[in-house]
């Protein structure tokens, strides 16, 4: 799991059949790299989350055929970023 912060949403209306209708955010990293990731909990902007990656983030999705390696598994509600 990593803490990552969501920058902002993405919209795609043209998607493979495995990805459904679930929301996708765009997170940032603790070394700012960008990523996306699908959003079972509705996070939103600023939001500070914990992600499941790899072949776990399929599992922290309410449908576990859902296509992806990066989820959101929850929104934290307190936390002070190191630095």
């Amino acid at each position: 799991m990593e803490i990552m912060q969501v920058m902002g949403r993405l919209v795609c209306t043209q998607r493979v059949e495995g990805l459904g209708h679930m929301h996708l955010r765009i997170l940032r990293n603790n070394k700012g790299k960008q990523l996306v990731a699908v959003d079972p909990v509705g996070a939103r902007e600023g939001n500070w989350v914990f992600t499941a990656s790899g072949s776990a983030a399929r599992f922290a999705c309410p449908e576990p055929s859902t296509q992806t390696d990066l989820t959101i598994g929850g929104i934290i509600d307190f936390w002070t970023p190191d630095g």
